[in-house]
């Protein structure tokens, strides 16, 4: 199969911005295993093997992660550029040696933080003239906002999904009804041309179908995972 694009770009790139630094654990940092997620595995297998789509939607479904540890590191919108850049260009290197798929996450957000880390660490070190903390010193967070950061992701890139699912009318009623200002039943009523009192039980069927989505029932019914630290393995090799 003809590479993808995406990846081909980001391969020759690899000459001048290759980030330093190798590959950690594709765990969640709390030391217990990601659950299976086959539309996580299903993505990688396809990006792996050159499917331009799939590792749109891997980017797709991934890069508010990434923003989201950049905006707590306070970085400015091209350090947070660079950081993305590094991140998906190491991702490219490891696709091929990713052995557990639905961990890649929590791989994200802790290589995320790592690249984070070393931005922090530089500028420090040009404002004291040399002297500052190196890379490792810098804490990768609490555990706690770890866990939080790759559960959020998830759950968004979820509700993306189930929500792109919706027939339009449920897509429509569903915005409106979540749009800051709120609007008035009596303007979504005209708006949609549905009776106000129908309002409601057209909600409740809505979400219906967002928590029978495959993607968001997969996360209401995971169960905790068991596993030790494996922080210091490897992604794969």
């Amino acid at each position: 199969m003809e590479t993808a694009p995406g990846l081909a770009r980001a391969r020759r790139m690899q000459g001048s911005c290759r980030p330093t630094g190798g590959a950690r654990s594709a765990r969640r940092e709390d030391g217990t295993a990601m659950r299976d997620d086959s539309l996580v595995a299903r993505l990688v297998a396809q990006a792996r093997d050159g499917d331009k789509q799939a590792w749109d939607a891997i980017v797709v479904r991934y890069a508010p992660l990434i923003w989201s540890i950049c905006r707590r590191y306070q970085l400015d919108r091209c350090d947070a550029d660079d950081v993305g850049q590094s991140v998906w260009l190491r991702l490219v290197d490891q696709l091929e040696f990713i052995r557990e798929p639905a961990a890649l996450p929590g791989w994200i957000a802790t290589t995320t933080r790592r690249e984070c880390g070393r931005l922090v660490t530089a500028a420090r070190r040009r404002e004291a003239f040399g002297s500052g903390l190196d890379a490792e010193d810098i804490p990768d967070g609490h555990p706690d906002e770890a866990e939080v950061e790759v559960l959020m992701a998830e759950r968004n890139a979820a509700l993306r999904e189930a929500f792109g699912a919706l027939p339009i009318p449920c897509q429509r009623l569903l915005a409106l009804l979540i749009a800051d200002p709120p609007v008035p039943y009596a303007d979504i009523s005209t708006e949609l041309g549905i009776a106000v009192g129908s309002i409601g039980p057209s909600r409740a069927r809505c979400l219906d179908r967002v928590r029978r989505h495959p993607a968001v029932a997969a996360l209401i019914n995971a169960d905790p995972a068991d596993g030790g630290d494996t922080r210091e393995q490897p992604v794969g090799r």
